[in-house]
C-alpha cells in the first residue's frame, strides 16, 4: 500500500493499476502575465492556446498538455517536458507546469530566467517543493482511486502493449512535512517499462545536448511545431526536417537480462557494431526491466540507420550484449 498525494490509501499494485513517487522526475512553474510569450519564445512546441487545467483536474489532450522540448542554439535538445496550464484559481495568472527529468530542472529553469529580463514571469523549479508520482491503469483495471484534489495532473499518452491500453496520469502534490511518501517497487517498473515502450523519449542529464529533436523523433511524437515562430536552433531543427537530413533514429530494442546487460542499460551508453569498433552508431536514450518478462531489458535507443542494415547492434561495446530491434508504435512524420 501506498499513500496517495491525498493521503489515502490506493489498492495494491496489480498488472493493471499502480501508483508511485516517481524520485527521477521534477517540475518547473513558469507563472506570471508575460509567461506564456517566454515559454513560446523558448520551446520547439507552441503554448499559446494551451487550455487551463484547475486545481485538482487532469488535462487530457493536445489542447491541454503538450510534449515539449528546449533547444541549444546549435538545435540540440537540453531538456523535454510535459507541459500544462494550471492556474491557481479561475482568474488568476497564467502558470504554465512542466514536469521533467529532475537532475536537468534546476539547470533548465535558471536557462530560462536568463531570458526572463524585464517581463512579468517567474521561473521556479519547484522539484524541492513538490512530488511527483505516476499512476497507471488499464480499463480492466477499475476506476482509479486516486484524488487528485489540489494537485496539477496531465495524462501522458496511452501505451499499448501486451494486449492492453495502459493510461498514465502525472500527479504534483505540494510536499508535506507530516507525510512521507515510500516508492512502490513494482508499480515504478511498471511505469518505467511504460515509458520506454511508448517510444516517447525523455531527455536526462546523460543525454543533454545529444540529440537533435528528429534523431529521437520528437518531431514523430508531438513535440515540435514547425508553424510556430522562433526558438533557439529552430533553423536547424527546421533544416534537418525539409532537408531529409536526418541520418538517425530513434528505435525501440530489447536484451537478455544479466548483470553486465543491466549495469550498460543506462542512458548515455554507446552503441557499436563489430565491423567499426572504434565508433559508436548510436546511443541508450531510456531502459527498463520488463515486468512481464524479468529476463528482459526494453530500450530506446538513438542509432544510425545505416547501422541497422549493416550487422548487429551491441551494447556498451562491439562484443557487448547484443540488441534486438522491436518494431516502434506510431509511423514516423514524414513533410
Amino acid at each position: 500500500m501506498n499513500p496517495s498525494p491525498e493521503n489515502k490509501q490506493m489498492p495494491s499494485t496489480s498488472p493493471t493499476h499502480g501508483f508511485t513517487p516517481l524520485m527521477e522526475w521534477g517540475m518547473i512553474l513558469v507563472e506570471g502575465p508575460d509567461a506564456a510569450t517566454l515559454l513560446q519564445s523558448q520551446l520547439s512546441n507552441s503554448v499559446i492556446d494551451l487550455k487551463r487545467t484547475l486545481l485538482g483536474g487532469v488535462a487530457q489532450g493536445s489542447d491541454s498538455v503538450r510534449l515539449v522540448g528546449y533547444c541549444s542554439p546549435k538545435g540540440r535538445l537540453l531538456a523535454s517536458a510535459w507541459i500544462g496550464l494550471f492556474p491557481e484559481s479561475a482568474d488568476g495568472e497564467d502558470r504554465f507546469a512542466l514536469f521533467i527529468s529532475k537532475d536537468i530542472a534546476a539547470t533548465t529553469a535558471k536557462r530560462l530566467s536568463m531570458y526572463v529580463l524585464r517581463s512579468k514571469v517567474k521561473v521556479l523549479d519547484a522539484s524541492s517543493d513538490w512530488e511527483v508520482y505516476g499512476s497507471y491503469q488499464t480499463e480492466q483495471g477499475g476506476k482509479s482511486t486516486t484524488e487528485h484534489q489540489n494537485t496539477l495532473s496531465l495524462r501522458m499518452p496511452d501505451v499499448f502493449t501486451g494486449n492492453q491500453s495502459f493510461k498514465r496520469i502525472l500527479i504534483a502534490q505540494k510536499k508535506s512535512e507530516t507525510s512521507e511518501s515510500s516508492v512502490d517497487e513494482s508499480a515504478l517498473m511498471q511505469w518505467n517499462s511504460l515509458e520506454v515502450l511508448s517510444a516517447i523519449p525523455r531527455i536526462v542529464l546523460a543525454t543533454q545536448e545529444q540529440f537533435v529533436p528528429q534523431m529521437i523523433n520528437f518531431e514523430s511524437v508531438a513535440g515540435v511545431d514547425f508553424k510556430k515562430g522562433c526558438y533557439p536552433g529552430q533553423e536547424i531543427v527546421a533544416r534537418s526536417q525539409y532537408r531529409g537530413a536526418v541520418k538517425r533514429r530513434l528505435q525501440l530494442a530489447h536484451t537478455n537480462s544479466n548483470a553486465s546487460a543491466l549495469e550498460l542499460s543506462k542512458p548515455g551508453m554507446e552503441l557499436f557494431q563489430p565491423s567499426d569498433a572504434d565508433q559508436p552508431c548510436g546511443m541508450v536514450v531510456l531502459a527498463a526491466i520488463n515486468p512481464e518478462n524479468l529476463d528482459r531489458i526494453d530500450l530506446q535507443i538513438e542509432c544510425k540507420l545505416d547501422a541497422l542494415e549493416n550487422g548487429e547492434i551491441h551494447l556498451g561495446a562491439s562484443d557487448g550484449p547484443v540488441l534486438k530491434i522491436d518494431p516502434l508504435p506510431y509511423p514516423l512524420l514524414e513533410i
